[in-house]
């Protein structure tokens, strides 16, 4: 026990002179770091430790507190160098879309991230350069497309008779006095983005390995922060917990191969003329499977195309079962609001058909309303940018990097100085949104009158989420990194927040709608304290 009391004693030493001696000879004391946004003092190592031992939300309210005093753009450090905060719509515009070119990098993988994203071989962590590019266009351009979406309509519909079938056996289960909705939105959302990333219609048990190996990675992920701090020392000091980060990966790893090499042998078969190409829908893996590196001159390997399988189920899970409990959530709690929408749904589609009950719940195909019957419904999209506004899934994007020194209002930020961008923070400035934390979709709507859809003439949306000429809310992110699939999840939103209230009356569960609690707490991404509970009736009685 001694010796090896010795031995960590001796490394944390060696490690802390290390990095005071790395303090006095790094970038941060070079000239260029001397114009940097204002923030509050550090202390060297010690500091850098205590920082990244919070967690975003932490760091949120700190944030919060501190601009009142040095403004919309401030200075932390945190790790060895500088990391910047932006919370001004002007400032993430000048950034992002206006220079774009020069905030598009991302950080370099800390220990932690090279394991879960194959060393940054992915779309959301990549580098800004060919392999990022690559990785995008085949996204986009295969899986994105607008007429591959429409080609998913049958699986978003076979989804929503699960999610439907699913909530009315929990309404219906006498020891359940009011639903937890957000348990059957997430199964909903994995049954829908496993068969466009695999191909095929997944069983119970697959979604329920899938969704065990991606949910335990996510919300586990914090406690490896640590490691991240001297991560050769940290390889010694904390072995288990390493140990219990490789297992996870391996856990991922056992459940999202088998599938990926199965939806190979399905290619392979299709090449080969013994599988009809109409016979299935195209998935993520058949695009991923002829693609080659640019910068390397090879193909992806199994252990890439699990981080991309990864990073695509999470991307359409978890940020949109989060979107739509909390959108339901404001519906319960403003019923109002729920009653205008439920009138703009039957001005258009006419009253929901009875719902089919029994044994027809699990094999008698919904009546749903179209998606091109979408686009007529200016209250949803209303609703549904709302939802984003007031309770966007991430408060923060993902960070970027700047790839050359670069100047932002007045200040210097060094090449490869981290800049994040405060979202939520965005959605709430009063200054731009009036009464920024009430929920009041008619912010969002336009008529001929002019009065945000109060007056006369029909009401529309006008808005562009991806902010290209002023950025007023960013819940996708914005400029060359925005969330690629952005269009996809308002869409998905839409779909499921349509179909729910159409079918069903929503409210609260102890009768009270005013007293939803809308508090929130920090996992992967920001949910809600108390999940939503709801009853729910079926509008066809």
């Amino acid at each position: 026990m001694e010796i090896w009391f010795i031995i960590i004693t001796t490394l944390c030493i060696s490690a802390l002179i290390k990095s005071l001696f790395n303090l006095i000879l790094s970038p941060s004391s070079s000239s260029s770091y001397k114009n940097l946004p204002p923030g509050p003092a550090t202390v060297p190592v010690i500091g850098n430790f205590l920082w990244l031992r919070k967690s975003l939300s932490e760091i949120e309210q700190i944030l919060q507190d501190l601009r009142g005093k040095y403004g919309p753009i401030i200075t932390l450090r945190i790790g060895h160098r500088p990391a910047i905060f932006v919370s001004s719509h002007s400032i993430a515009h000048h950034a992002l879309i206006q220079n774009g070119a020069h905030f598009s990098d991302r950080p370099k993988a800390l220990a932690t991230n090279k394991i879960v994203s194959s060393n940054q071989h992915n779309i959301s962590s990549a580098a800004y350069g060919p392999t990022w590019r690559l990785l995008r266009r085949n996204l986009t351009s295969e899986i994105l497309h607008p007429s591959r979406v429409k080609s998913y309509t049958h699986a978003r519909q076979w989804v929503l008779g699960i999610l439907i079938h699913r909530l009315l056996n929990s309404a219906e289960d006498s020891s359940a006095k009011a639903v937890k909705v957000v348990d059957h939105f997430q199964y909903a959302m994995f049954c829908l983005l496993v068969l466009m990333c695999f191909g095929d219609r997944p069983d119970e048990k697959q979604i329920t390995q899938i969704e065990t190996v991606q949910r335990t990675m996510l919300l586990r992920s914090s406690r490896f922060n640590i490691l991240n701090f001297w991560p050769k020392l940290g390889k010694i000091v904390f072995r288990n917990r390493w140990n219990e980060l490789l297992r996870m990966r391996r856990d991922q790893e056992e459940v999202l191969i088998p599938l990926i090499e199965a939806r190979v042998d399905v290619v392979k078969q299709r090449r080969q003329g013994n599988q009809e190409e109409e016979a299935s829908v195209v998935a993520y893996v058949d695009t991923l499977v002829d693609l080659e590196l640019p910068d390397e001159k090879r193909k992806l390997n199994n252990d890439e195309m699990v981080s991309l399988c990864s990073e695509f189920l999470n991307a359409g899970t978890d940020t949109t079962s989060t979107a739509l409990q909390w959108i339901m959530a404001n519906l319960v709690k403003y019923p109002r609001v729920q009653s205008k929408l439920y009138k703009e749904i039957i001005g258009i589609v006419g009253l929901p058909p009875p719902l089919p009950r029994g044994e027809k719940q699990e094999k008698e195909i919904l009546l749903v309303i179209n998606e091109e019957d979408l686009h007529k419904m200016s209250y949803l999209k209303a609703v549904v940018l709302e939802g984003l506004r007031r309770h966007p899934p991430g408060h923060f994007v993902l960070p970027h990097t700047v790839t050359k020194d670069v100047e932002l209002e007045s200040y210097q930020v060094p090449k490869g100085t981290m800049v994040n961008f405060m979202v939520a923070e965005m959605g709430w400035d009063p200054k731009v949104w009036d009464e920024p934390m009430e929920f009041k979709p008619e912010r969002f709507l336009t008529n001929s009158g002019g009065n945000g859809g109060e007056g006369e003439g029909e009401a529309t949306v006008v808005f562009d989420v991806t902010g290209s000429k002023e950025i007023k809310m960013m819940p996708f992110g914005a400029g060359r990194r925005i969330c690629p699939a952005s269009g996809l999840a308002l869409l998905h939103l839409e779909y499921f927040v349509a179909n729910l209230v159409w079918y069903f009356e929503w409210t609260a569960a102890d009768g009270n709608d005013g007293d939803v609690d809308l508090s929130e707490k920090q996992e992967f991404t920001i949910v809600m304290k108390n999940p939503l509970r709801a009853y729910i009736s079926p509008r066809s009685k």
